[in-house]
């Protein structure tokens, strides 16, 4: 008789079946603090951007803006990462970029303050130029 084994689907491929809502359920779940920031962050990514698309992948929630991929948002135990996919081309104007691969740059936000303090929306503007896309700024 044969065994059939079932395959092993890869962490990412159950992740991107994951819709917005339940991950940041999950997020919750495991830090309130994290989640705040989190919904902090797409508030003001829609708010600096025009026609923000969100998909969840890679354990967070990817950005693009009219087909553009340009970044992401995740949640760690101790802080919530918004990466740029592009991060390494942006001119960093305060000097607030961490990272030092090829191309990803990302921010760490640890509270609410971090988000005004550490320029988001200014930085989420840069990634999106540094991806191909227009500003696309509302404003």
């Amino acid at each position: 008789m044969k065994v059939i084994r079932a395959k092993r689907i890869p962490f990412e491929v159950d992740m991107a079946a994951k819709s917005v809502e339940v991950l940041l359920e999950d997020i919750r779940l495991l830090s309130e603090e994290n989640h705040a920031l989190v919904q902090a962050v797409r508030t003001l990514t829609r708010q600096t951007l025009n026609a923000v698309q969100e998909e969840v992948k890679y354990g967070g929630i990817l950005l693009s803006s009219a087909g553009t991929p340009f970044g992401g948002v995740f949640a760690y135990k101790q802080h919530v990462s918004v990466e740029f996919s592009q991060g390494a081309s942006i001119t960093d104007p305060h000097g607030l970029l961490e990272g030092s691969g090829k191309g990803r740059r990302h921010i760490k936000l640890r509270t609410a303050g971090d988000i005004s303090a550490k320029h988001l929306a200014e930085y989420l503007k840069l990634a999106l130029q540094a991806a191909g896309g227009t500003d696309g700024s509302t404003g």
